[in-house]
Parts: structure tokens; C-alpha cells; sequence
């Protein structure tokens, strides 16, 4: 039988969400829909005046367990699975008394929010919904005589296609109700699924599913040609998904992607202890300090590589203020993120119109638990978060001489950086600066050329007549494989070197330090970024 145009006269309301839940049901029974609810919904609608019929009432059995069982009854699932025009089905209702659902309004217990709370167990198992998904299920199954409804942002548009058709839906909206509610289904099952993983200190269960909510449709991906979209995953770190735009042009792929990886970096660095400024582009840090102040920590970062600034991202560590949203509109940037920023600045900045400013709220703790994945044909892989820290490690001096005191805090902030540079990479640091950044080479001497010839070309622009990493430490994010590339920085003027160590020939690159007076430190500990 072809689908066709479903009047509905009965629905079944049932939300854990009821924002707009009354507006919708006075509605819908303004149109003669007789409306049947559960437990706090149906309370809630009787209270706004609305005649309703309780579940019980249809199957004959009140709500008990507390609460756990209610909708799960034959009458429940017969009205919403029996096939229209089928007449061994229209047998089986006439014989039970099964009348036809033709709309479920459906939102789950609130099993993700409950979870991100920091429920104990017995509560969050308490929020896992049965009943509800059940009749989710059921409905979309039976999608051609049945519509269902999953998210309160489609009560307009039920309300839209019934008025379109005369209180009826129409097959094509049905079937895309039901396509989300599946899609709402399965992420529930996932949440938990991957919260129980987490219980039971699974770090790589059999089966692993990810879930998103669509949060932008892009123009397009990394090039115009690749289709792309940016989903969420309610995840409650702070960044560019819990981000509030407060200006400029829609955000792209690229800009979403780079201005995550700066707001990664800057967060690395304590804002109590001293304001951090990065600058991004295409991923890699082209400039990162910390001063006293956001200004001084731009106009350091700046001074990197003032070249690749231009168009780049800006994350910073604390607040914006008007002196430092001056400074950075000096040039072309595509996007700032900070955790906050005054009036003031915001004024400043919106002269710049293009310019996209986000306000996180927040910075994401560096140091915390979580994973990313990376597809791959056929599959994916999933890895805990490098949440591994310079500060949290103990370093081992190799070399004849210790780092001295301002040496082995600008080893440990070069180190920081490191970890955010796309492998190889080397990063040349002064004074809680970059001087020079080598990134994503196929050999650690070539990161170590480039990161030097920057460094000279940055010099060169700012007028110094001394090259910025004469005097500077250098920071490697694996070992040196052999003693060139140590060799090359120690000529750039790096006079203390920081890196994981491992090694065959570790012997032979403490010997080049050793022979050059140079100090070195290993940490254990490789920060590889591909």
C-alpha cells in the first residue's frame, strides 16, 4: 500500500523536556486530536487547562514501579504498530480494543545531562529511559501511519505540514521524523553504552559508537569541493562548540579546525599565573607567548612569525581587553577566541566586521580525561587525549651542565608548545616566547632549518641586528634520531635542549651537547602530532 496523508485524531504525549509542550497539545486539541499522556506530562497539561486521557486508561493497568512501567502494554504498541489498511491487523485491534496512535510526542529521560551532572550510578541508571525508546522505535517503524516527534524544534513544523494537509502529515515528513528519531535513539543507546565503558574502566570496549548533533551545515570542508557540517557531542568542554559568536562572518571547516587547535594550546598555560597568547594557522602555532599581560603576550607571539599571522587565529588565555583588541586589529585576522571580553573591546572590534570574535566562557582543562578519533578506510581510530604535561613530569639532565633557572622554564614552555606543533617539530623559545617553530617536516633536521631560517626572517623584519634564537632553548617533540638536527639548533644559538629521549643514539647526541656546553633535559615522554 503507498503511502499516503495521515489524519491524526490521536496522539500520545510523553516528554521529560516540556518546553512548548502545552502550546503544542492546546493546539492539537483546538483540532480535535484527542490527546493521551503520562505521569508529570499529563499533570502539566491538565494544569493549563487541557483535557487529557491517562495511559491507564487505555491499558487498563495504573503506573507503577515507579514509573517504570506505563506505556509498556500491547495497547500502547498496538495502536502505534498496527499497519493501516491492513485488515488482519484492523482483526486484532477490533478484537483488544486497540486504537490507532497517529502522532508520538516522545522525549527521553535525561540520561546525558544527568550523567554530565555527576550523578551517582543508581541515578543515572535511574535516567535510562525503556518505555520511551520502545515507542520511538515502534512508531518510526511504522512511520507510514504513524508520526513521531523526538525534539521540541519540530513542534512548528508538525504544526506546519498538519496545517498544509488538513490536519494530516504527509509521507515525506514522516519519514524524516523518523529518521531523526532513530538518530535519536541510537545516540541515546550510545551515551550509554560508553558511559557504562567508563564504569567499568573499559578503555577500548568491543563495540564503540559516536554520536553528534548537527550544529552548522558549512559551506564547505578543508577544500570548496568536500561537503562538510560540524556536529556536537554535548561534551561540556569549553572551546569553539560551546563558544558564543558575537560577530563576523559564518565560521568555515578551516576556521573551526584551526581555532580549536589555538584554543588547546593557550589553554595549557594557567591564566592566574600569566596571560598566553597563540596565534594559528593551518593548524600549527606560528607564534605563542606569555607576559604579564594579553597585549605584551600578542606582541610577542607576533614578532614569531608575523608573516604567517596574517589571516590567522588568535586564542587567548584571558580575558580581551581594549589595549589588546587594538593591538590585534592591526592585522588581518580571521578569528579571536577568548574566554571573555569587555565592552570596550568588543567595540573595537566591531569595526572589523569579517573578523569572527568567540567568547568560550571558559578554558578547557589541558590536563583532563577524553579521547579523539580519526577515520580510516574501513574504520577508525580512537585514542585517550595527550593530556601528558611538562610541569607534571621529572626531568632528567643528561648533559655536564644543568639548565639554569630561566633556561629550564623556557625549556618547559618550549616543550608545552611542542606538543601542539604538527610532527616533526622543533620550537625555539626565549623568555616565554617562540622565537622560531618547525612544523610537520618528514625529517626533525629539516624542522630544525626551517624553524632557524624563520627565526632569522622574523629578526630581520623586526630590525634586531641578533638573530631571536641566539640565547634561546630548543624543544624537540621526539628524540633526535641522530646528533644533526641537536647540531643544527646549537648553531641557531640554543644553549639548553629539552626532549623525550629513547634513542640508539642518545650517547652520541648528549656527546654533540656536552662538547657545545650545552645543557639538556629528557622528559620520557614524546608529544607526536600527525
Amino acid at each position: 500500500m503507498s503511502p499516503t496523508n495521515v489524519k491524526i485524531e490521536r496522539a500520545l504525549i510523553s516528554v521529560s523536556d516540556k518546553s512548548g509542550i502545552a502550546d503544542l497539545a492546546r493546539q492539537l486539541g483546538d483540532a480535535g486530536v484527542e490527546i493521551i499522556s503520562t505521569g508529570g506530562t499529563a499533570s502539566l497539561l491538565r494544569d493549563e487547562g487541557l483535557s487529557v486521557k491517562d495511559v491507564s486508561e487505555i491499558t487498563g493497568f495504573p503506573e507503577m514501579m515507579d514509573g517504570r512501567l506505563k506505556t509498556l502494554h500491547p495497547k500502547v504498541h498496538g495502536g502505534l504498530l498496527a499497519v493501516r489498511g491492513n485488515e488482519d491487523h484492523a482483526r486484532a485491534q477490533a478484537e483488544h480494543a486497540m486504537a490507532n496512535i497517529d502522532l508520538l510526542i516522545v522525549n527521553l529521560y535525561p540520561f546525558e545531562e544527568t550523567v554530565a551532572k555527576g550523578a551517582d550510578f543508581d541515578t543515572c541508571i535511574e535516567n535510562i529511559d525503556i518505555g520511551g525508546p520502545a515507542m520511538i522505535r515502534a512508531a518510526a517503524k511504522n512511520h507510514a501511519g504513524v508520526a513521531v516527534v523526538v525534539d521540541p524544534g519540530d513542534y512548528d513544523k508538525l504544526l506546519g505540514d498538519m496545517g498544509q494537509h488538513d490536519g494530516a502529515t504527509c509521507p515525506k515528513f514522516r519519514r524524516k521524523l523518523a529518521a531523526k528519531a532513530y538518530a535519536r535513539t541510537g545516540a541515546y543507546d550510545a551515551a550509554i553504552s560508553t558511559w557504562f565503558a567508563d564504569q567499568l574502566d573499559i578503555d577500548t570496549p568491543d563495540t564503540r559508537i559516536f554520536s553528534g548533533k548537527l550544529s552548522q551545515t558549512l559551506r564547505y570542508g578543508e577544500n570548496p569541493h568536500q561537503n562538510a557540517a560540524f556536529y556536537t557531542t554535548g561534551e561540556p568542554r569549553p572551546g569553539v562548540a560551546t563558544a558564543r559568536q558575537i560577530q563576523g562572518k559564518e565560521l568555515s571547516y578551516n576556521n573551526l579546525n584551526d581555532t580549536d587547535a589555538a584554543y588547546e594550546l593557550v589553554a595549557e598555560f594557567d591564566p592566574d599565573k600569566s596571560a598566553a597568547v597563540a596565534i594559528i594557522k593551518h593548524a600549527n602555532p606560528c607564534g605563542v607567548a606569555t607576559a604579564p599581560s594579553i597585549t605584551q603576550a600578542y606582541e610577542l607571539a607576533l614578532r614569531c612569525d608575523p608573516t604567517s599571522a596574517f589571516g590567522g587565529i588568535v586564542a587567548l588565555n584571558q580575558k580581551l581587553d581594549a589595549e589588546s583588541a587594538k593591538a590585534i586589529s592591526q592585522i588581518f585576522t580571521e578569528v579571536i577566541i577568548a574566554p571573555d571580553a569587555s565592552e570596550d573591546a568588543l567595540a573595537i572590534l566591531a569595526k572589523k566586521k569579517n573578523l569572527r570574535v568567540l567568547l568560550a566562557g571558559g578554558l578547557p582543562d589541558a590536563g583532563s580525561q577524553g579521547i579523539t578519533m580519526k577515520m580510516l578506510a574501513g574504520g577508525f581510530l580512537v585514542q585517550s587525549r595527550d593530556n601528558g604535561r611538562v610541569g607534571e613530569l621529572e626531568l632528567k639532565t643528561v648533559t655536564k651542565r644543568a639548565p639554569r633557572d630561566q633556561e629550564l622554564a623556557d625549556l618547559k614552555f618550549a616543550f608545552t608548545v611542542a606538543k601542539h606543533v604538527k610532527s616533526n617539530a622543533i620550537v625555539y623559545a626565549k623568555d616565554g616566547s617562540t622565537v622560531g617553530i618547525g612544523a610537520g617536516q618528514m625529517s626533525r633536521i629539516d624542522s630544525s632549518r626551517i624553524a632557524a631560517l624563520k627565526a632569522r626572517d622574523a629578526s630581520d623584519e623586526a630590525g634586531l641586528k641578533e638573530t631571536l634564537t641566539m640565547g634561546s632553548v630548543v624543544a624537540s617533540d621526539a628524540f633526535f634520531p641522530f646528533a644533526d638536527g641537536l647540531i643544527t639548533a646549537i648553531k641557531a644559538g640554543a644553549t639548553a635542549v629539552i626532549q623525550p629521549g629513547g634513542s640508539m643514539r642518545d650517547d652520541e647526541v648528549i656527546a654533540a651537547a656536552d662538547e657545545a656546553g650545552v645543557a639538556m633535559v629528557f622528559t620520557g615522554m614524546r608529544h607526536f602530532r600527525h
